[in-house]
């Protein structure tokens, strides 16, 4: 049967919209027509949506779901029921957060099995390089099995508290490079100066300096753009699409802009989280906000929020890591807090309401950096990321002038707590499509309900990078 969505617009150039009808059948767009002149079929299923604003499904393309191995934090089932509820029909999960850490063709299989059957939406997964797998001699060939099998892209740190994926050193990132870029998959990494910020902690440690401002002294903005700039020379040496993930510092923004203008295939991303707070919000916050890079200045806020504008960032990811609340937020040692805010359900109404309501981004923007950006990079843009013929069915039915206020009893992941507890958001999730299924709808009344379990299907990269 094919749906008819009737009585809705779609977002068109800067603020403007259109009005549209959409059909969709066998799961794909098959037309995107001006209102009655399209092929309307006595059979067609008919989809009234109240003259809502529809938008394309968003790609959150990094989130930690935590599963198999951490599932007292997360897990596939409440992670991408929240994913659904905040209008993101394709998360991109984290090789790193999961046991064994997907860095090979048969841990990503062993984690599929897993996850495949909790899924409510659509799902990549990155695959990892991690010291750990350079340690092994074949680990060119498990690289190898990863980029065959679809992996999303391959993420590296180079600063990390994970003993199952530890980070690599210069030299190592440089290895790793060589082969992404023979292989046609793009590298994530984790930047922040791994010999800065071990001499900064081990200085405050010994001084007791405990507070979690002294933690965000460990990791200052130079870290940050020292790593950047590592990066930015062996994407030079070795040609490979290097992107810069969780970028919280201003000046780091400037190094990813500067070599993007000297034709580098270098990107990034930032968090709403770094577009909303700011280290003085640990204060008032607590190890809420505690997260690795930490909180910066309004000043990089601000420099953050010019580069999502502008394009010098590619696109807006949650970085979606809760830890098990309130325990692991709530040591007693600052230090020891876990570093990690759950933002999945909550980023596409958050960039809505401070990014197109307050004039920040216009509403094409919106678009690029929650869909079309993110397909792109992902190597999934002949199928997801726009609303047009021959594309997915994933639509998100946004209700734009809804006022609410967020409560973290409300959301849906495992462990509820926010940041943005009380504040008010103009603009609604009321619907989610995935493949033209409905995913996750909220009626008037306030009552919710989700696809079942197992709904969503892994989506392979289709592309090589370009």
């Amino acid at each position: 049967m094919r749906s008819r969505f009737y009585n809705l617009k779609i977002p068109t150039t800067g603020n403007e919209t259109r009005r549209a009808e959409i059909v969709v059948e066998e799961g794909r767009i098959v037309t995107v027509d001006q209102p009655g002149t399209g092929d309307s079929r006595l059979n067609d299923d008919l989809v009234d949506l109240n003259h809502a604003l529809v938008l394309p499904g968003v790609i959150d393309g990094h989130v930690h779901f935590d599963d198999p191995g951490f599932t007292h934090r997360e897990d596939f089932a409440t992670g991408t029921r929240a994913a659904a509820a905040g209008g993101v029909s394709c998360v991109v999960d984290m090789p790193c957060t999961s046991l064994p850490p997907v860095t090979s063709g048969a841990n990503l299989h062993h984690k599929l099995g897993i996850i495949s059957p909790k899924a409510h939406v659509d799902f990549m997964l990155w695959g990892g390089a991690s010291a750990n797998l350079l340690d092994e001699p074949d680990w060119r060939d498990k690289l190898a099995e990863l980029a065959q099998e679809g992996v999303a892209s391959i993420k590296v740190y180079m600063l990390s508290g994970m003993d199952t994926f530890r980070d690599l050193g210069r030299s190592q990132i440089r290895q790793v490079l060589q082969e992404t870029e023979r292989l046609g998959v793009p590298v994530g990494v984790h930047a922040e100066d791994r010999d800065l910020v071990h001499e900064l902690t081990d200085w405050l440690q010994k001084n007791g300096c405990n507070g979690l401002l002294d933690y965000a002294s460990s990791r200052p903005a130079e870290a940050e753009i020292n790593a950047v700039n590592t990066m930015r020379t062996l994407c030079r040496e070795t040609g490979a699409r290097v992107h810069i993930v969780h970028v919280g510092a201003g000046r780091a923004l400037d190094v990813i802009a500067e070599a993007k203008s000297d034709g580098l295939p270098m990107s990034g991303e930032t968090c709403p989280h770094f577009l909303e707070f700011t280290a003085e919000d640990l204060v008032s916050l607590g190890s809420m906000v505690k997260t690795a890079p930490v909180l910066k200045s309004a000043v990089d806020r601000e420099r953050l929020w010019e580069g999502v504008a502008s394009g010098e960032l590619d696109y807006v990811a949650t970085d979606h890591a809760a830890g098990q609340w309130p325990e692991e937020k709530n040591t007693g040692n600052a230090w020891a807090d876990y570093g990690g805010i759950p933002g999945v359900e909550l980023m596409l109404p958050y960039l809505y309401s401070e990014g197109v309501r307050q004039k920040r981004i216009t509403l094409e923007r919106l678009v690029e950096i929650t869909s079309s950006a993110p397909a792109r990079f992902f190597g999934i843009d002949q199928r997801k990321g726009r609303i047009a013929p021959g594309f997915d069915a994933d639509l998100v039915i946004f209700d734009k002038k809804a006022k609410w206020t967020v409560r973290a009893e409300e959301l849906h992941n495992m462990n509820r707590y926010t940041p943005h507890e009380g504040q008010e958001f103009t603009g609604r999730v009321r619907s989610l499509y995935v493949r033209g299924e409905r995913a996750f709808h909220r009626s008037r009344d306030g009552r919710e309900s989700f696809s079942a379990a197992g709904t969503g299907q892994w989506v392979r990269r289709q592309s090589k990078v370009a």
